[in-house]
């Protein structure tokens, strides 16, 4: 597979450096978006199966970019925001958006086409310790809170297993259960939280007290 991707980021040389990296990685870039109120009208003309979207941009940022994307299309591009600091606002708020995952801009090359690639294939890209430094002192008990609290038992162990950064068929494996059931409980949670993925739905869970940085899963 050869996804396309879209640069959304108002640097020119930000976006020039990212082109050149992707391209020499094998990955066609199919646009650029130099101010997020351009990143709905690109995706629709060039159809990426990613967009790279810096959280920081003046007029639209890329959080609200990235709510109307995924909220105006049927099938939207994955989404991974891109940041100086792994502990910015702005991301944990396009995490909470429905963004796929974050990169740090100072991520050598393989990690910038390997997360590409892993999200352009429909799977999560979750970075378990960034996200605890992401949340790290934030106060649990958030606007998720009563939605975290309609979660299962087992639910809530999946969650924490998640958390981990585990996968689904890890899982399956630690809690000795069929993967079908793992996944059933994945779907579940996603639903309870309003989750479109994992890192969304650890995101969350951090925010309702569900899952605590500094503390393992099942603690």
């Amino acid at each position: 597979m050869t996804p396309a991707v879209l640069l959304a980021d108002d640097e020119p040389l930000v976006r020039a450096g990212l082109r050149a990296l992707l391209e020499q990685q094998g990955i066609t870039v199919a646009g650029e978006a130099a101010d997020g109120a351009e990143v709905l009208p690109e995706v629709r003309r060039s159809r990426p199966d990613v967009v790279l979207m810096d959280v920081r941009m003046p007029g639209t940022d890329g959080i609200e970019a990235t709510r109307q994307v995924l909220a105006a299309l049927e099938d939207p591009p994955k989404i991974l925001v891109v940041t100086t600091f792994d502990n910015d606002d702005y991301v944990h708020e396009a995490l909470l958006a429905g963004a796929s995952g974050f990169l740090l801009k100072r991520a050598r090359k393989e990690e910038i086409a390997h997360a590409v690639r892993t999200v352009a294939g429909g799977e999560s890209l979750l970075f378990p310790e960034a996200i605890r430094r992401l949340v790290s002192g934030r106060p649990p008990g958030g606007t998720h809170a009563r939605a975290a609290k309609t979660l299962t038992r087992r639910e809530t162990e999946v969650l924490r297993l998640i958390a981990t950064g585990l996968s689904n068929q890890d899982i399956a494996a630690a809690l000795v259960i069929s993967l079908e059931t793992v996944k059933t409980h994945v779907g579940n949670i996603f639903g309870k939280l309003g989750a479109g993925n994992r890192s969304q739905a650890v995101v969350i869970a951090y925010e309702a007290g569900v899952v605590r940085p500094g503390h393992l899963a099942g603690e």
